[in-house]
C-alpha cells in the first residue's frame, strides 16, 4: 500500500509539473466566481504543519479559501475525529490506532488531532467542510451515527458542508442526511461512481482532475450536480479547471490558488468596469 501510494503520489506531480508548463488564458468573471477553492487536509507540509490539525485548517481559512477538506474516523469510545489514517504513525511517528484509543488517551498521545466537533466549532458556518468518511464499525454504527448527528446539527447540510466517501456503502454512516450533500469521491472507478450518484441523486462527483473526462462533468452539471477534481498545484492547473467549469477544487496547495484566483478575478472586475 505504501509502495501505492509513492507510485501514485511520482505520478501525479510529474503530470501537474506538465500541466504547469501548458500557459491557460484568463477565464471571465462569471468562470472566476463560480470557482470554489478546497484545503485538502487544509495547509500543510507534514513538517512544521501538520495536515487536518486546527493550524493547517487556520492557515488556509486565514488566506480566505472557502472549503476544508479534513478526514473521520472514530476514537473506541466513538469519538469522531479529523485523522486520514487509521493509525497515527505517518503523519505522527506513533503506532496507536485511532480506533483502540479512548478520546482522552488520544488526546494525550496526539494533541494535535482535533475532533469534529473542535472542527465544527471554530469553521462551521464561516469555511465550508468537505467531511470524508474513512471507515465505521459496524458493530458500533448506531453510536457513531448519534454522535455525528449531534456534531452537524447546528449546520445546514449541503449548504455549510457536504460529506464525501471513496464507497457509497460508508454514506450508511449518515443515513440521516439527505442525499444531495453526500458526494462520492472516485478513484479508477469513475464511471461506476458517476451511475451511482445520478442514480441516487448525490451532490455530483469528485475525482483527479485527469479521471473526470469532459464526458462526465457535462453529464452531471446537465443533471444540476456538480464536480469536485483534485489536485492541481499550479495556477496554470486551476485555469485548467475553471476553464472547463469545474465547481470545486481541491488542492494541497490552496493558499497560492486562493491567491491567484484573487488576483484573477480582482483584474477581471476591474476588466469589465472599464468595459461599463
Amino acid at each position: 500500500m505504501l509502495l501505492k501510494n509513492l507510485l501514485q503520489d511520482l505520478a501525479m506531480k510529474s503530470v501537474d509539473q506538465a500541466v504547469a508548463v501548458m500557459p491557460r488564458s484568463t477565464p471571465d468573471l462569471a468562470a472566476l466566481q463560480k470557482c470554489k477553492i478546497v484545503s485538502h487536509r487544509g495547509e500543510h507540509d507534514n513538517r512544521t504543519v501538520m495536515e487536518n490539525t486546527l493550524m493547517a485548517f487556520d492557515n488556509a481559512s486565514a488566506a480566505g479559501v472557502w472549503g476544508l477538506e479534513c478526514d473521520i474516523h472514530f476514537t473506541r469510545d466513538q469519538v469522531p475525529v479529523i485523522c486520514h489514517d487509521a493509525s497515527l504513525q505517518r503523519v505522527f511517528n506513533l503506532p496507536d490506532l485511532v480506533a483502540q484509543l479512548e478520546f482522552a488517551q488520544l488526546r494525550e498521545r496526539a494533541p494535535e488531532v482535533p475532533s469534529l466537533a473542535e472542527v465544527v466549532a471554530r469553521y462551521g458556518g464561516d469555511r465550508h467542510l468537505m467531511l470524508e468518511i474513512k471507515a465505521f464499525s459496524p458493530l458500533h454504527l448506531p453510536q457513531q451515527q448519534r454522535a455525528l448527528e449531534s456534531v452537524l446539527a447546528g449546520l445546514r447540510a449541503g449548504r455549510d458542508f457536504h460529506v464525501l466517501a471513496l464507497a457509497p456503502q460508508l454514506f450508511t454512516l449518515v443515513e440521516f442526511l439527505p442525499p444531495h450533500c453526500l458526494l462520492p469521491v472516485a478513484e479508477l472507478n469513475v464511471a461506476q461512481l458517476s451511475r451511482v450518484s445520478l442514480e441516487r441523486g448525490y451532490a455530483g462527483l469528485a475525482g483527479h482532475y485527469l479521471l473526470l473526462s469532459e464526458r462526465i462533468r457535462q453529464r452531471h452539471q446537465n443533471m444540476a450536480q456538480r464536480v469536485g477534481t483534485g489536485f492541481p498545484g499550479s495556477r496554470n492547473g486551476l485555469l485548467r479547471e475553471i476553464h472547463r467549469g469545474v465547481d470545486w477544487v481541491f488542492s494541497n496547495d490552496a493558499v497560492s490558488l486562493q491567491l491567484h484566483l484573487n488576483a484573477l478575478l480582482s483584474q477581471a472586475a476591474s476588466n469589465d468596469n472599464a468595459m461599463q
